[in-house]
């Protein structure tokens, strides 16, 4: 087993034991960060004394006398491996020291080493206190302490780096630095280009894992995720560092991930915004999403106005069950629209309904496929005001055991609906809460 941090600076010598050079850093491509398939190093980099940096295959050393000796001649080292046209991450500058993702345990960690096989195979990231003493101590005693227990040792098919990777093709043989490497990473990484399993996590997960990093990296984060994750994860993250994320996207990327939004959610980070780059967005919507996000930008943030989405489904009564599931369907496909309830009204093509009964989901599964919506409708409708606080709404939402509760006005017309998952919200402690007050 060796240690990236016992690699780096050993000395490289010829078939005649001279010295032709030092280990100063090992490339991998950066499409084999994270794979499950063994990953090896597509190139060492090697100081060489009086000349550039030559690139060279791990296969071209091997171990004798406690050095790494070229197995060709010293002529065939200076032929040295071309640069790669696959975009590379440089181990030692973008991944020791860094933070990255632990994917099995959700959380990001720090990089104090790196794990590779006696045949170079990368097995894994060492974020233990070990890794760091293993740096610091003197060789006969770091060989010493060469076995990371297996809760340090990140295995490389578990890991993903926050940090977008940079492409060494101009010349690879020089090392880039800090700076550099931030200004290369100004241009947006395409969205969903993650190389391992980070998408696949619960975006509350992903969520959790930006409010670890900074607001520059949580931003890098979410632009290489698709849209339809990224607008799933900002909606769990915290109201203020969405909009700091947002403010940092490209206009856009931004406008893209805001559309993929449920209405309530947007109407929480617009809310969080100043009034003219609040408007600037708004216009950059669809005419339907625009107007129903200003609706409830009306409404202030500690009444049950302030907690509801628009995001409900209407439908006559005398519509068939067969019908209403169909209609559920296409809602979920085409608006992404997951209820717990539908609403039964006279004329649903009206703008605005006056709700005659309510629906489960579940009642309408079991019920016949011929059967009428008002046959099986519970008109003893639970709902509450726009202006109720929302404690009380989650005590409503308690009290009747209700996965969601409409919002209707004086007039009886219903404006929106409160899941509960929202209401709970208010009853975490404040330091808790997704969602501050909005500024107007």
């Amino acid at each position: 087993m060796m240690y990236l941090s016992q690699l780096l600076g050993e000395p490289v010598v010829d078939q005649q034991q001279v010295r032709v050079g030092r280990i100063i850093d090992i490339f991998v491509l950066a499409a084999q960060v994270g794979q499950s398939d063994a990953v090896y190093p597509s190139a060492l980099l090697v100081d060489v004394e009086d000349k550039q940096p030559e690139r060279i295959a791990p296969v071209a050393l091997e171990r004798k006398d406690g050095q790494w000796q070229l197995r060709a001649s010293h002529k065939q080292f200076a032929q040295s491996l071309p640069p790669s046209q696959e975009e590379e991450i440089r181990l030692a500058q973008e991944v020791l020291d860094k933070q990255i993702i632990d994917l099995e345990h959700k959380k990001t960690v720090r990089v104090n080493d790196l794990c590779f096989s006696d045949s170079w195979q990368i097995l894994g990231v060492d974020k233990s206190p070990l890794g760091l003493v293993r740096r610091l101590a003197p060789a006969w005693l770091s060989h010493a302490i060469n076995q990371p227990t297996t809760t340090t040792l990140v295995p490389w098919e578990d890991i993903e780096l926050i940090h977008s990777s940079t492409r060494h093709r101009d010349d690879p043989e020089h090392p880039t630095s800090e700076s550099q490497i931030i200004q290369q990473q100004a241009v947006p990484p395409a969205p969903g280009s993650f190389t391992g399993h980070l998408s696949e996590l619960h975006p509350a997960d992903i969520a959790t894992i930006v409010h670890q990093i900074t607001v520059e990296q949580g931003t890098r984060l979410i632009e290489r995720l698709d849209n339809e994750t990224a607008a799933a994860t900002m909606e769990e993250i915290a109201t203020e560092r969405q909009a700091q994320i947002l403010e940092n996207l490209a206009p856009e990327r931004a406008v893209a991930i805001l559309h993929d939004m449920s209405p309530d959610e947007l109407a929480d980070l617009l809310g969080q915004l100043p009034e003219d780059r609040q408007q600037e967005l708004l216009r950059q919507l669809k005419p339907e999403e625009s107007e129903d996000v200003q609706d409830l930008l009306e409404y202030a943030s500690d009444t049950a106005g302030g907690l509801m989405t628009t995001d409900y489904i209407v439908l006559n009564q005398t519509r068939t069950i067969q019908q209403a599931l169909e209609a559920v369907r296409l809602n979920i496909i085409k608006n992404d629209v997951r209820i717990a309830y539908l609403y039964c009204v006279e004329d649903e093509t009206q703008d605005e309904c006056q709700p005659l009964g309510v629906v489960s989901i579940w009642d309408l599964i079991v019920a016949q496929p011929t059967q009428l919506l008002q046959e099986i409708m519970e008109t003893n409708l639970i709902s509450v005001q726009p202006d109720t606080d929302p404690r009380t709404v989650a005590e409503t939402l308690a009290k009747y055991n209700l996965l969601a509760v409409p919002v209707v006005g004086e007039t009886g017309i219903i404006e929106g609906v409160i899941t509960v998952d929202d209401a709970l919200d208010v009853l975490l402690p404040v330091e808790r809460r997704r969602k501050p007050i909005r500024m107007y």
